[in-house]
């Protein structure tokens, strides 16, 4: 007999499934926008005279780098503008032997010419946003480029951004992410084949559509006058960077989008690295709707614009929905039956894969691929797109319980995302300073997870019922695999 717990079950699951079709079918709708891109380049800064080039604040902010601060100060030293019109400004909230370092290179650097001190506080205050927000006492510059501490920017950067400044209306220039490393593991092209998507169709459809984009903490260019017109860099989210865009845009201010010129910069190597870096996006997400969408909704600005914008903020909660599908598919399976239900309804919702797969392809063969044949680019994404979403799903729950915390108010502070200089297959991740000291409680509830889908699994074959085994499988595969690499991970110390 069925009552209402089965039903009120049944129904949640069917919620969660079209909130994620709708999700599917907004992604689409970015990509049919996507497709008008034409974007005017402008002609690379040449003047005749230093002193007609805008004066730069290059500002670094780390916290304990000792494997890639060295790279990126060299990297940012070798800009090719006038020496007398940058300063760089390294944000130094190190405890340990990363400030030697530092203070190494900023002498080399001083001895040669350069403008560039390393600036460091008495505690980490606000994390990354307090120590950008302590940065600007001491910046000269009119417009503020940052970069995080795994980050290669290339010697034109500010040539190629600068001009995009020429507009009034421009508060800020965002590149678009490159990956050094994106063919060390399949960690890390899995990584690269999701925020290539961003850095194209979404990014870049958003801006065509006039929606609100977002800077993505690095890798981009302020105009002083925009972030302080804007109230500045605040800490009560994880994502300063989405926070101070919103809050910019909404004060009138644009964010020009460069798919055209990208920006080098390492992926995590390893899972723990990338689950933290997740939760931070996730939680910090959640946080910034939270205190965001209500202001949104408040503003002046047409209200096109708020519905896209809160979309865009409410965009973590996605896991949230991939989580409650997953562990409510197996109960569903066996409730189908009893409650009447045509399985042929479901076809309905394959409408999303099938979207989705197309915004995956477009959005990595537009750019990331493009020097590939059609046949290879195809063959590529046949083998990716599967264990892509296998393992998106194992995270689900690791980045339900960041939005979870988000949205209820639960703080915790900014951990940032290590890296290890790890560019090439021979480079190695063992007895690396910064790994993960011990296994998460999420860790042994994805393990359970999985076990609880080869359950699922078992049971259907039982049942002589595989409409779900196919899900089932990915499921497994995804919270095993999970599960797996974040306990090996721990043990390569």
């Amino acid at each position: 007999m069925i009552g209402a717990i089965e039903y009120l079950i049944f129904g949640i699951y069917i919620a969660a499934l079209v909130y994620i079709l709708i999700f599917c079918l907004i992604q689409f709708h970015l990509l049919y926008i996507y497709r008008k891109k034409n974007s005017a380049i402008p002609h690379f800064m040449k003047k005749d005279h230093a002193d007609q080039y805008p004066f730069v604040t290059v500002q670094l902010p780390i916290f304990n780098e000792l494997y890639v601060v060295e790279r990126l100060i060299d990297c940012v030293a070798q800009f090719n503008y006038p020496k007398s019109r940058f300063e760089i400004h390294i944000l130094d909230d190190s405890t340990d032997e990363t400030v030697a370092i530092v203070k190494r290179k900023v002498e080399e650097y001083v001895a040669r010419g350069f403008q560039i001190r390393q600036i460091q506080r008495e505690n980490r205050t606000g994390f990354k946003a307090g120590a950008l927000k302590d940065g600007m006492k001491h910046a000269k510059g009119e417009f503020i480029a940052i970069f995080d501490a795994d980050f290669l920017p290339n010697p034109d950067f500010l040539k190629r951004t600068l001009p995009y400044f020429a507009s009034s209306e421009v508060g800020v220039v965002q590149t678009r992410w490159e990956h050094i490393n994106k063919d060390y593991s399949l960690i890390t092209k899995l990584q690269a084949f999701q925020l290539n998507v961003h850095f194209t169709i979404e990014q870049s459809a958003r801006q065509l559509a006039d929606y609100f984009l977002q800077f993505n903490g690095t890798g981009g260019v302020w105009r002083r006058k925009a972030i302080e017109d804007a109230g500045g860099w605040e800490a009560d989210t994880l994502t300063e960077d989405l926070d101070l865009s919103i809050r910019a845009q909404m004060n009138g201010w644009k964010i020009t989008y460069l798919e055209e010129f990208g920006s080098p910069a390492e992926l995590p190597a390893e899972m723990n690295g990338l689950k933290s870096q997740q939760f931070r996006w996730m939680k910090g997400g959640a946080e910034t709707a939270k205190k965001m969408i209500p202001k949104v909704w408040r503003s002046s600005i047409p209200l096109w614009k708020k519905f896209h914008a809160t979309i865009h903020l409410l965009s973590s909660t996605i896991f949230v929905f991939v989580f409650i599908v997953g562990v409510l598919s197996v109960p569903a399976l066996f409730l189908i039956e009893p409650l009447g239900f045509n399985k042929n309804y479901f076809a309905i919702f394959l409408t999303g894969l099938l979207t989705i797969g197309a915004v995956y392809f477009v959005g990595n063969s537009r750019v990331a691929w493009q020097s590939e044949s059609i046949g290879k680019r195809i063959l590529k994404f046949v083998f990716l797109f599967p264990i892509f979403l296998s393992l998106s799903m194992g995270l689900s729950l690791h980045n339900t319980v960041a939005v979870i915390q988000g949205y209820i108010g639960r703080k915790s502070p900014f951990v940032r995302t290590p890296k290890f200089n790890i560019q090439g297959i021979t480079d190695s991740l063992r007895k690396k300073k910064y790994l993960a000291h011990k296994i998460p409680i999420t860790t042994v509830f994805e393990g359970i997870l999985a076990l609880y889908f080869l359950a699922a699994i078992i049971a259907g074959i039982y049942c002589k019922d595989t409409a779900f085994i196919l899900f089932h499988f990915l499921l497994m595969v995804g919270y095993g695999s999970i599960c797996f690499f974040s306990i090996r991970h721990v043990r390569l110390k």
